[in-house]
């Protein structure tokens, strides 16, 4: 009996000796090696895990900045241009000059200017509604208004406006994620480029219709008059399927586009009020 019990336990051990030995063996075979600099570039990021570097996570951002031979196509927009050169400082590598962005929302149809010719009775999501009707209005291509772009937001840089229905950004919350644009089924917001004090200047508008349609539609739909594109120097401004279209990498906010819109569909965003000209004095007239 007691052979038994000693002969069981010695083969029980040294089937576990055996056993540790080829995991062991078996372990520094398949072992993967992990740099350590992939978690001193993950303490610096946000880690926010949005999703605006393109990436699932700042790890994984994290581990292709380390495996990478430059940063090239590289950003994290919540760090921003602190956490890249630090960054670039761990790895040694020039850190990429990246303009700051915002989202804007290509639509400005408020009740006034886009009477609603309908009424939706159903879930209140953009997703579902653009795939079952056009809108409550009879422009097809303007804001829904159920706020998925605002339920996106983690960073709560986004609301919806009682009075008008829009989603309304707040810039000096909006990281630049990109979560709202991704949220809007009819890709009514836009990144664009901060201007100098935070000034934006862009068409307010997706409406592809041509003009007569589009402003019967909405009062402030871009009618596709050309006038704003004659009135630009820099050649910002270009118009295609009857939409214009404010590059902002050329526009240099002089902002003559906006007083020659004829529908107001260019938006000037921060800006100081305009200087009214003077009327001029008549020579007879008493001081």
């Amino acid at each position: 009996m007691n052979s038994t019990v000693l002969i069981t336990v010695v083969s029980l051990s040294l089937l576990a000796l055996v056993s540790s030995v080829i995991l062991y063996f078996v372990a520094q075979k398949f072992k993967v090696f992990e740099d350590p600099r992939i978690d001193e570039i993950q303490a610096f990021l946000p880690s926010a895990n949005c999703g605006g570097c393109g990436f699932a996570g700042c790890r994984n951002l994290a581990e292709a900045m380390v495996r990478s031979d430059s940063f090239e196509g590289l950003n994290c927009p919540v760090g921003g241009e602190a956490a890249m050169k630090e960054a670039a400082r761990i790895l040694g590598k020039v850190a990429p000059v990246v303009d700051p962005t915002v989202a804007v929302v290509l639509c400005n149809g408020t009740p006034e200017s886009r009477p609603r010719t309908s009424r939706y009775d159903g879930t209140a999501d953009c997703r579902i509604s653009n795939s079952l009707y056009i809108g409550e209005s009879d422009c097809s291509y303007g804001c829904i208004g159920n706020g998925d772009c605002v339920r996106s937001c983690t960073f709560g840089a986004m609301y919806l406006d009682e009075r008008t229905g829009l989603p309304v950004v707040i810039d000096e919350k909006c990281v630049s994620c990109g979560a709202c644009v991704k949220a809007c089924p009819r890709h009514r917001i836009e990144l664009r480029k901060k201007g100098k004090k935070d000034r934006k200047i862009y068409v307010a508008c997706s409406n592809c219709d041509k003009g007569g349609a589009a402003r019967r539609a909405c009062k402030v739909a871009c009618i596709g008059c050309n006038k704003c594109v004659n009135v630009c120097k820099f050649g910002a401004i270009t118009i295609e399927n009857n939409l214009a279209y404010i590059d902002a990498s050329k526009c240099t906010l002089c902002r003559k586009c906006v007083a020659e819109c004829p529908t107001n569909a260019i938006v000037e965003v921060n800006f100081p009020p305009r200087v009214s000209k003077a009327e001029p004095v008549e020579e007879n007239a008493s001081i």
